[in-house]
């Protein structure tokens, strides 16, 4: 299999992007699952880098797989701990028990998301260089 970590690190980063712009728009859910997809495919970056294949969507389960090559301190399993809650419930009504994503996400959410995926990319993409 070809390496594309680079792919996949410009892909989190354009992730980023519309994270932000959805967080904007007042699209608080899309931006939390969004925020969850960038920080994901940037540890997976980093893990095909290193010539490992990644399974799964758990950013904490990705990130721990990587520790030991990666300063993964305990505010980054953190943001990915709550990065993780964003993957199923901000898509699907049934998360809850009434009522649809968009009126349980906040700004206040997007805003954490967003500085979360922000600080998992950046160790990605540091260690990438």
């Amino acid at each position: 299999m070809p390496e594309r970590s680079r792919d996949w690190i410009r892909q989190a980063e354009k992730d980023l992007e519309a994270a932000e712009a959805m967080m904007r728009d007042g699209f608080f859910e899309w931006s939390c699952f969004i925020s969850q997809q960038a920080a994901e495919k940037s540890v997976k970056a980093v893990i095909q880098n290193l010539n490992g294949i990644a399974w799964g969507h758990s950013i904490l389960d990705l990130v721990r797989s990587i520790s030991k090559k990666v300063n993964a301190n305990e505010q980054i399993e953190e943001c990915a701990r709550d990065l993780d809650k964003y993957y199923v419930p901000a898509r699907y009504p049934n998360s809850f028990g009434s009522g649809s994503p968009y009126e349980y996400f906040t700004k206040k959410d997007a805003e954490h998301g967003l500085l979360c995926a922000r600080r998992i990319v950046r160790l990605c993409k540091d260690f990438l260089a």
